[in-house]
């Protein structure tokens, strides 16, 4: 098949979409398929090599940190893909790119199907003083995106449950996004560890909370400060690692709870090829987030052998099972009890471990490639003027 990608956000951004759309194209690639990726330049001049178009766009980060709006005419540049003859379009993101991957898909007649990245409802407060009337345009945009697509793609059952709540019609599929588990699989280097430990001057004897990803309010960072805020004196250093809009609030919440390092430490951000290493300095994996579509960090946490203490939520079914890989805790209390009984029993730690890395097998790029191109095929099937390789209808 000939695949058109197209998002918003690609690299040289770090984000969870970006690694999906990453591990998709790669995954593609393998199993024999032709993938060209659409997204947006990071200045105002659009360019096109090495299967990626890029149109020229501005920085919107008054919208949302990080965000870009195309400003080019990409006529000449949609003319080039659709010369190409894509047999599918994948949209990632809803804004720029999707007017053009509607565009492309409309003219050849060709399925479109979209991935739901945001919930956005958990993001109102980047866009509309009101929560309610900020919830109300996002369900009427999503079904708008929706009327647009053949199908879309939900990473978990709490986004297809939402968007079934805002009235989507079209079909909506859950395939969980993969991760290159490789990454996060290589044998730990104890050497490594004690030298990152002792260059953040985390004691020896201190159990490690590690959080990695955006400081944003949407992740309700705040709440882990003042959990950890609550565990007094004790050897315990929450370490957060990454960066955003949120920072230097979160700096002076820490300040105002009596937080100094080591028992937090704002690591800021790090190399994507050197965050395996961040990850394994946790004992425990932990976020109080209750905005993730999936949250592809919990998931490479549990590769990387570490176990998760995360707030509760319905994008964690089947991922966070209690007492085998982690817990989901609900109150303060609760948070404190399964963190008191994991410190009370250090005996269970490297079988929590091995059945956390366990747990992410289920979540490889292999498999979600796979589950994706399987849409694809249904899509096509759907045709019947489509004649593309693995397709007849």
């Amino acid at each position: 098949m000939k695949i058109l990608i197209t998002t918003d956000w690609y690299t040289p951004a770090v984000n969870g979409v970006v690694t999906s759309v990453k591990n998709l194209q790669r995954e593609l690639e393998r199993r024999g398929h032709e993938v060209r990726i659409l997204t947006l330049s990071q200045t105002l001049h659009s360019w096109s090599r090495d299967g990626v178009t890029a149109i020229g766009s501005i920085n919107a980060g008054r919208i949302y940190p990080g965000a870009r709006l195309r400003t080019a005419l990409a006529g000449r540049w949609v003319r080039e893909l659709v010369d190409w003859q894509p047999d599918i379009i994948h949209s990632q993101c809803e804004f720029s790119t999707f007017f053009l991957a509607r565009r492309i898909a409309e003219e050849l007649d060709i399925p479109l199907v979209h991935t739901y990245h945001t919930v956005y409802e958990d993001y109102t407060h980047y866009f509309s003083p009101s929560i309610r009337m900020g919830r109300c345009a996002v369900a009427a945009f999503s079904r708008w995106v929706a009327a647009q697509t053949d199908c879309m793609i939900a990473p978990t059952g709490k986004v297809r449950r939402l968007l079934q709540g805002y009235g989507v019609r079209c079909p909506v599929v859950v395939v969980p996004t993969g991760i290159d588990l490789r990454r996060f699989q290589q044998t730990d280097d104890p050497m490594r560890r004690a030298v990152l430990r002792a260059s953040l001057g985390i004691p020896a004897e201190n159990t490690v909370l590690v959080c990695v990803g955006r400081l944003a309010e949407e992740k309700n960072i705040q709440e882990l400060l003042k959990l950890r805020a609550s565990l007094g004196s004790r050897p315990v250093t929450l370490l957060l690692v990454g960066d955003g809009p949120d920072r230097a609030r979160l700096e002076r919440v820490a300040h105002d709870l009596r937080l100094e390092a080591p028992a937090v430490i704002f690591a800021g951000m790090v190399a994507p090829e050197e965050v395996p290493d961040w990850y394994r300095l946790g004992d425990l994996f932990v976020s109080a987030s209750s905005s993730e579509t999936q949250g592809l960090t919990y998931i490479e946490a549990l590769a990387a052998g570490v176990p998760a203490l995360c707030r509760a939520d319905p994008c964690l079914e089947g991922v966070i099972q209690d007492g085998e890989n982690g817990w989901q805790y609900h109150s303060t209390q609760e948070f404190r009890q399964r963190l008191e009984a994991f410190l009370a029993r250090p005996e269970t730690h490297e079988a929590l471990r091995r059945r956390a890395a366990e747990s992410a097998e289920q979540f490889s790029a292999q498999r979600f490639a796979q589950r994706v191109e399987r849409i694809y095929q249904t899509q096509l099937a759907r045709r019947p003027a489509c004649h593309v390789q693995g397709v007849t209808a």
